[in-house]
């Protein structure tokens, strides 16, 4: 279990009945399986009533147990190995129907993320990398990927868009040696976190720079020192993340922007139409211009 799950329960030990602590007993001792089992499974594992398990989630301060039971695989997908990730999604996905399957929980992410995000946060947000200086852009590992695809769309927007290429030794911070005051970096890190962007995330702050925070919750260790924090739930399909929710999130940034500055977008883009006809860059035939 993450630092704090496990502080929530320590804390509330001395308080729980003899059924909830064998609750905790079997949790501790079989993370992986209690992570994904329903409330009466796991009061049948662990020797109790499924009526105890609700009452224990609730002790803890949960709304309930799916609450406590989201919480119990943020804090296992947290601290799995590539390894065990994969055993524990093959056992997870059923053979017949897996494209539903993981489909169903993608939606589901996106579901439960609209339903928590801040939109104060969104909007401080977009507020951040409007008025930036410069906007450098860093994703570590899997979040690269959605990294470039934000910048590859702030630039078609602003000039002054960096993206921090992965590296290792002191390269990432030779590229953001020049940050500063007034600069904003748009941070992406999910479990299991890269040490690498929390480094860069505590050099941006203490250069000055806001940090826009795109993770999976408040406990992550880039949203404590960021400027605004937007949490997207993320699960793994697989070994993989699945980062459709963080996408959904850069989608939505990137909409607010635009339409913040559609004159300066409608002028860009009219240029860059100009490029790609006259060099030829898409193929009109078939994709039914003439």
């Amino acid at each position: 279990m993450s630092s704090d799950l496990t502080e929530i329960i320590d804390l509330a030990m001395p308080g729980l009945s003899k059924g909830q602590k064998r609750i905790v007993e079997y949790i501790k001792e079989h993370p992986e399986e209690a992570a994904y089992m329903t409330a009466a499974k796991l009061g049948s594992m662990a020797g109790v009533s499924e009526s105890t398990v609700v009452r224990f989630a609730i002790e803890l301060g949960f709304s309930g147990y799916p609450e406590l039971h989201r919480a119990m695989q943020e804090s296992l997908q947290k601290r799995l190995t590539s390894v065990q990730r994969v055993r524990v999604a093959n056992d997870r996905l059923p053979d017949d129907g897996l494209l539903d399957a993981v489909l169903e929980r993608d939606m589901e992410q996106i579901r439960s993320t609209l339903d928590t995000i801040d939109r104060k946060a969104f909007d401080a947000a977009v507020e951040a990398i409007l008025s930036a200086g410069k906007i450098y852009i860093i994703g570590m590992r899997s979040s690269f990927a959605i990294a470039e695809f934000l910048e590859y769309y702030l630039s078609l927007i602003f000039p002054n868009v960096q993206l921090v290429r992965n590296a290792g030794g002191s390269e990432i911070f030779e590229q953001m040696m020049n940050i500063c005051d007034g600069d904003t970096v748009v941070a992406i890190s999910f479990p299991r976190y890269s040490s690498r962007i929390v480094n860069a995330v505590d050099f941006a702050c203490r250069s000055g720079a806001k940090v826009v925070a795109i993770t999976d919750s408040m406990s992550s260790p880039i949203a404590k020192p960021a400027f605004a924090t937007l949490c997207a739930k993320s699960n793994m399909a697989s070994f993989a993340d699945s980062l459709v929710a963080p996408l959904s999130i850069i989608n939505a940034l990137i909409a607010a922007i635009s339409k913040k500055k559609h004159s300066e977008i409608s002028a860009t883009l009219s240029r860059l139409e100009n490029i790609w006809d006259e060099y030829h860059v898409y193929d009109k035939k078939r994709s039914g211009e003439v």
